[in-house]
């Protein structure tokens, strides 16, 4: 399990992962930058859709410290965190306060979601790919259904809870709680197919939020990847990200790619087999995550296939096995 800890990336990165946010504030298809001052005259959320774009849309926009806690399979954790944005760019830090000494940073913009579900002909223009401000919102709400709860106290601060629960079986609900005052979220748990929290991971403090007084850039425009390999099957409404996930931690050999449906996330790496060290086949546990990997004959070499993310195991084996290599005449 360390080598595929070493493959993929750690459940933290999530904390920083530029979700993205939704329809109340447009933006232009070819928008390089968002002004997060519009954010101080946008008017107040009152259904459970616009509480989620709020959310989003905070996630990118405030600096802030906070002290917080994660209570997952593997016990209590505690851990301080910290959110920034220098020159347009946003850098998130985690760091454990127990345990073995642990350190995450991630920089990152806001991202862009593919509105085209993987595998679709035609595909998407490069230039018609809408930033995530624009439509991503939309996509969520057209397989979890979003609804409100009451008012809580989380953190010493008024929150209100949102429920978000998928249309099917293929992935994982979640519930929210948000700051009333900023959208940031103060606690967040991870529900299974029986609606059972799997992780819950809270803010015990927040310390001066504060709106960042200028832009955050947007990933530019990039046309969707073109590989050797198709995917036979993806759980409705998972679109191919158009971003750029080759790496040198990984070599050129392997090929990354990454698959969303604006809520929930899973990764695929194929590499072949000669000249890596092999993970193990069979179904590993990476937290509340979950990696299948798979030894398979494909385009005539034996080749490693990792499907990796927090969804319910038979979703990843399911796409695992059903991926397949193009023939040179497709």
């Amino acid at each position: 399990m360390r080598a595929v800890r070493r493959c993929l990336p750690g459940f933290l990165s999530l904390l920083f992962l530029a979700v993205p946010p939704a329809l109340a504030l447009e933006v232009a298809p070819d928008a390089e930058r968002f002004d997060c001052r519009r954010l101080e005259a946008a008017a107040s959320p009152e259904t459970a859709l616009e509480w989620f774009e709020r959310s989003l849309w905070a996630g990118h926009c405030y600096a802030y410290e906070a002290q917080a806690v994660r209570i997952g399979f593997d016990g209590v954790r505690t851990l301080v965190l910290s959110h920034s944005v220098h020159d347009g760019t946003e850098r998130g830090l985690a760091r454990f306060l127990d345990g073995p000494p642990m350190a995450f940073e991630r920089r990152s913009r806001i991202g862009r979601l593919n509105g085209v579900e993987a595998g679709a002909l035609p595909p998407t223009p490069a230039g018609a790919l809408p930033p995530t401000p624009a439509g991503a919102a939309a996509h969520v709400d057209d397989h979890y259904r979003l609804s409100l709860g009451g008012e809580e106290r989380i953190a010493n601060r008024r929150a209100r809870r949102l429920d978000i629960a998928p249309l099917d079986s293929f992935r994982y609900g979640k519930r929210l709680w948000l700051d009333v005052a900023t959208g940031l979220t103060l606690k967040q748990s991870l529900l299974d197919e029986t609606g059972r929290a799997v992780e819950t991971f809270q803010l015990t403090s927040l310390e001066r939020p504060r709106l960042h007084a200028g832009e955050v850039k947007i990933d530019p425009v990039q046309a969707p990847s073109e590989d050797p390999w198709r995917l036979g099957w993806l759980p409705k409404g998972f679109t191919a990200q158009p971003v750029e996930t080759r790496s040198a931690r990984h070599g050129g050999a392997v090929t990354h790619r990454l698959y969303s449906d604006g809520l929930s996330t899973l990764s695929l790496f194929v590499s072949p087999l000669e000249g890596i060290e092999p993970l193990a086949p069979g179904l590993h546990r990476l937290g509340v995550s979950h990696a299948v990997v798979r030894h398979r004959e494909l385009g005539g070499r034996q080749r490693q296939v990792v499907v990796m993310g927090e969804m319910p195991p038979r979703v990843l084996l399911r796409v695992a096995d059903a991926l397949s290599w193009r023939s040179p005449a497709s």
